[in-house]
This record gives C-alpha cells, structure tokens and sequence, in this order.
C-alpha cells in the first residue's frame, strides 16, 4: 500500500526547497551583477552563494545512504 501522504510530504518538501535554492542563487547573482556594488552587497551576495552550497550539500547528505553512517 502507497502512504500518500508521506509522498505529498517529500513532493512539497522537494519543490519548496528547490525554490529556495534556484531564489538563492539568482539573489546572489543578482547582488553581485547590479551596478553601484558595495562591499556590503558583495558579502551578502557570496552569502547566498554559501547557503546556496549547502543546501546542495545537505540535500547530498539526505540522499547518500552511506553518508549516515
């Protein structure tokens, strides 16, 4: 038997947190690649591209089974 509802967990799991990271990523490009950039923008725009990574990285984590060792 199919637990539906465990599967509409992971699927909106798996869009949310997609979203978040395609947002990330764009925020950090777009914070780097405007005009008039201070070192503020420049930290906050690496720090995107930071939390960016490790999300790919965690999402990596969850996915390896032997990674949980």
């Amino acid at each position: 038997m199919i637990d539906w509802s465990a599967f509409v967990v992971v699927a909106l799991v798996s869009l949310v947190s997609a979203a978040a990271l395609v947002s990330l990523y764009s925020f950090g490009l777009r914070l780097l690649t405007v005009e008039g950039r201070t070192p503020a923008r420049r930290v906050a725009g690496y720090a995107c591209f930071v939390l960016c990574g490790l999300g790919v990285l965690y999402g990596i984590y969850l996915i390896v089974p032997a990674l949980h060792r």
